[in-house]
């Protein structure tokens, strides 16, 4: 083990940190004030969480990896505790048409985010210790997958599709690089298509954000309305945008732009390079992710690693996707950036935890 973390990777997270704080109150001044008579109060809040989530990402970065593998049979227990009970009337709290946290008034937890790093550190202790049976259907694919689903299907109970496609996306790559055969992904894609279509026909409003998806001008002022500020947003910024700070989409057009769409003020406010660097950072955050997880020293690190640097990446496209009009809205927070209390807390905790694994590399 070497005494120091990846101080490149350490360097990423911290100003992906500070941009995200700047990006909140730059994003939410106007709203605040609005609502709460105060300009500062989502900036204050967003860095209250930056603070707990930067003592939890330095207690992880602390704690050796190989001690979330030896309780990470507790912790799945405890996500999916959480997942129940958020679900009781009175306990779960409903905002935007998902019964998702709990907590009292304003401040919350969101046990989905939770799960998202449980479900990580379970899978990767799992598939390490019984890496030989990845191959038979009945010993490792079929337990792992059904394992997975049925998280996910207490996820879309809420409903929060998003955060159950992250979660899905993620346990599959895990698996898939722990070994499971091609064949058995082509069976679990082939029934995943027809689940995924009965879910969307299921609920209107996921039709109708489809539909609003393919042609948002079709009805500007309900479904369409959300992308087609992002788009109004992201255009006027052109290559070096219209500066920090003067936005006029966060004058009220864009709904509540300091969360899933402040990538969206972002490219207004910083335009083309602004927007640029960023994603150049997260692409800097997957490189210094998979180089740890290549060279971590056991099965669990590196399944753990791979693990945590799939679910921002894969976080990160669907975001952006989002904002810049590629795929329908799907209530996704970009990592660092986006305000909100879970979110951030947890996304620091996870990176503290690769930190930690690049103390046992070279990288």
């Amino acid at each position: 083990m070497k005494d120091k973390p990846d101080y490149t990777l350490f360097a990423i997270i911290m100003i992906l940190l500070i941009v995200g704080i700047i990006m909140v109150f730059s994003s939410s001044y106007v709203w605040a004030e609005y609502k709460y008579s105060d300009t500062f109060y989502f900036l204050k809040r967003q860095l209250l969480f930056a603070g707990a989530g930067i003592v939890a990402m330095f207690f992880t970065m602390m704690t050796p990896y190989n001690t979330w593998g030896k309780y990470a049979k507790v912790i799945l227990l405890f996500c999916f505790f959480l997942l129940l009970i958020v679900l009781i009337p009175g306990i779960g709290m409903t905002r935007g048409g998902a019964q998702s946290w709990i907590g009292v008034g304003a401040f919350s937890i969101q046990p989905s985010e939770f799960m998202k790093l449980g479900m990580i550190m379970f899978l990767s202790a799992y598939l390490a210790a019984k890496q030989k049976y990845i191959t038979s259907f009945k010993k490792g694919f079929f337990p792992s997958l059904m394992l997975v689903f049925t998280a996910f299907g207490l996820i879309m109970l809420q409903p929060d599709l998003g955060t159950g496609m992250v979660l899905v996306l993620t346990s599959m790559l895990i698996i898939f690089v722990a070994g499971a055969r091609i064949s058995h992904f082509i069976g679990l894609a082939i029934f995943g298509l027809i689940g995924f279509a009965l879910l969307i026909l299921s609920a209107p409003y996921r039709i109708s954000r489809i539909t609003a998806f393919l042609n948002p001008w079709e009805d500007p002022l309900g479904d369409g309305f959300q992308i087609i500020q992002s788009l109004y947003a992201i255009g006027p910024g052109g290559l070096m945008g219209v500066g920090l700070g003067e936005s006029l989409q966060k004058y009220f057009y864009l709904p509540e732009p300091q969360t899933d769409f402040i990538f969206a003020i972002l490219g207004e406010e910083l335009g083309f390079i602004g927007g640029s660097f960023v994603i150049g950072l997260f692409a800097l955050l997957f490189w210094r992710g998979i180089k740890i997880a290549l060279e971590a020293p056991d099965l669990f690190g590196r399944f753990l690693a791979l693990g945590i640097v799939s679910m921002l990446t894969i976080q990160v496209m669907i975001n952006v996707s989002v904002v810049i009009g590629l795929i329908p809205v799907t209530g996704i927070t970009l990592p660092f950036l986006s305000y909100g209390g879970s979110s951030l807390t947890l996304t620091l905790c996870s990176v503290g935890i690769l930190l930690n694994i690049s103390r046992y590399t070279k990288v």
